[in-house]
């Protein structure tokens, strides 16, 4: 099962009046990170506003060379495939990278696709639900992350999710849904992968009796 980690940097938090300037992925293949990233940087062909500056620390000037959204795109939408996307706070990502795409006429992203860690982590363990705070819960290093960055922030993300956020019936109930966004049925060996976690849950106590 393939997802990615997804996020991005912004000039601003205005979806009509800002542009994405940073986009970082992180592959997942059946929850361990492969290696395999999607990084770019982009020029928005606007300014930045001083607040976002502040945040992500991009400069207008570091990005002036930079490609083009539409540049990017179809490398982008190939990498993500049509695959889950893992995202904290998903709502303001995909807002702008649906913004984006709209500009472009190409296809938007489903919420049907898209995982937010933001509710699952609040549901988990409360609040403060920041990715920072759940960094510091779990012991994650934050000492390569002097300021947000959408790669730094996807590989900060892939920890907490792959390592704290999941249980073993998560990670099935995940599956299933994956194999039925790609319009198939699953395999004899993804069924028996399936099977195999739900085992897994049940010894671990983690499957509800409604079930």
């Amino acid at each position: 099962m393939r997802e990615i980690v997804l996020d991005t940097e912004t000039t601003g938090l205005d979806v009509n009046s800002h542009r994405i300037i940073e986009i970082g992925c992180v592959e997942l293949i059946n929850h361990i990170p492969t290696g395999k990233v999607f990084h770019r940087y982009i020029n928005p062909e606007r300014s930045i506003d001083k607040g976002a500056f502040k945040v992500h620390g991009i400069s207008e000037e570091f990005l002036k060379d930079k490609p083009l959204f539409s540049e990017i795109a179809s490398e982008f939408l190939n990498f993500i495939s049509s695959d889950t996307l893992v995202i904290h706070n998903a709502g303001f990502d995909i807002k702008f990278l649906n913004m984006e795409l709209g500009k472009l006429n190409a296809k938007l992203i489903s919420s049907d696709r898209v995982l937010d860690t933001l509710p699952l982590a609040r549901k988990k363990f409360g609040p403060p639900a920041s990715l920072s705070a759940l960094c510091e819960r779990f012991g994650i290093s934050l000492e390569s992350r002097e300021l947000h960055g959408a790669l730094i922030d996807a590989e900060l993300l892939a920890k907490v999710y792959v390592e704290r956020l999941q249980t073993p019936l998560d990670r099935c109930q995940h599956a299933v849904r994956n194999l039925s966004l790609r319009g198939h049925l699953p395999s004899n060996e993804e069924v028996s992968e399936q099977l195999d976690e739900i085992n897994v849950s049940v010894h671990e106590g983690v499957v509800d009796r409604r079930l």
